[in-house]
């Protein structure tokens, strides 16, 4: 019996992941192995820094909530507790928002807590 490699389903897997590695730079974007290497790594990357960029934003969120108390003459975590005990559930991407585009509805929410 001859020997059967179901050609096209691996021409079409290689060529799956060749398309992924376009753009990549010398053997990378069309030598198979480097290739497969280097877009399997990438997509791990890609996984990663998903959950970076969550990280990343909230922490620049606070920085700059932190900068528009301070103006006020107000803690970041002051301020953070008293929206709590005033059940005021407003998230840090809404304040830091305001806190930067509209300073005086920012300012009432501090008078408000204060």
């Amino acid at each position: 019996m001859p020997r059967s490699t179901n050609a096209p389903a691996s021409k079409a897997r290689r060529k799956k992941i060749l398309k992924l590695a376009k753009g990549s730079f010398g053997k990378r974007k069309n030598v198979w192995t480097v290739a497969k290497n280097s877009v399997e790594k990438g997509l791990g990357y890609s996984y990663v820094g998903r959950k970076v960029k969550k990280r990343d934003y909230r922490s620049l969120w606070i920085a700059r909530i932190n900068a528009a108390l301070r103006e006020e003459g107000m803690s970041y975590s002051k301020f953070i507790g008293a929206l709590k005990k005033n059940n005021i559930e407003l998230n840090r991407k809404v304040l830091a928002h305001l806190a930067n585009t509209n300073p005086t509805a920012f300012k009432e929410i501090v008078n408000k807590v204060k």
